[in-house]
């Protein structure tokens, strides 16, 4: 049977121990900006972590798996390396994160051809962004706690809420 969490089998792992722990270090590098980009506006997250998953595979297929079914950025590396897709709540926040960082930049840049070249550069990767397409499964919706209730089958819970 098929997991859907399973991550993709395209790379083998190196016979040099040396480049192994190269590649080894490489995907921790990019684990950590991945981390750093959930928190830092202008750093992305996506592009690392597939980095990673990619040095994972030739050094470590146990740590790929395990980026891959991690419950914060397995969907996001799934839908990507499956279709190409971004989640239109990380498509949104992106956008935002630009937006502001674009502000940042023409509010305080010296010289106006800083904050043209970065919006430049922005808006370019903001078109590449909206044009990606959204996953083909529906994101799951915002559990609402009757909802919680109903599907673990706690009618207690649901008496309380009343």
């Amino acid at each position: 049977m098929d997991d859907p969490t399973a991550p993709p089998e395209d790379a083998s792992v190196c016979a040099s121990p040396l480049r192994r722990r190269l590649w080894l270090a490489l995907g921790y590098a990019a684990v950590g900006l991945g981390i750093a980009g959930t928190v830092l506006p202008l750093l992305p997250t996506t592009p690392f972590l597939l980095l990673a998953a990619g040095a994972f595979a030739k050094s470590s297929p146990a740590l790929r798996d395990r980026l891959y079914r991690d419950p914060r950025f397995g969907p996001l590396l799934r839908d990507w390396q499956s279709e190409g897709a971004i989640p239109r709540k990380a498509k949104l926040a992106a956008l935002i994160g630009m937006g502001v960082s674009w502000a940042i930049v023409a509010l305080t840049a010296s010289r106006p051809l800083v904050p043209i070249l970065a919006g430049t550069c922005m808006a370019a990767v903001a078109v590449y962004i909206v044009t990606r397409p959204s996953p083909s499964r529906p994101e799951p919706p915002d559990a609402a706690p009757d909802a919680v209730a109903a599907e673990s089958g706690n009618v207690s819970a649901l008496r309380n809420e009343a």
